[in-house]
């Protein structure tokens, strides 16, 4: 049985999540890490990112990830 709650498609999934620093327009907020599309084998759990309210920028604090607002 397939477990419902990963991927269909592993194969797109299978390169670490690798990003160190994310831009985001407006029109992506809310934003979330890991984001859409990351690898599923080495993510923490989703967590938002409060960049409006951090001056435009802020980190993840789980891996470290920048996020700067355009």
């Amino acid at each position: 049985m397939v477990n419902p709650d990963t991927a269909s498609d592993q194969q797109a999934y299978s390169t670490p999540n690798a990003k160190t620093a994310v831009e985001v327009k407006l029109d992506d907020l809310p934003i979330h890490c890991p984001t859409t599309g990351s690898s599923l084998w080495n993510s923490h759990p989703q967590v938002y990112i409060p960049v409006e309210e951090n001056g435009g920028e802020a980190r993840c604090p789980y891996c470290g990830t920048m996020f700067k607002l355009l």
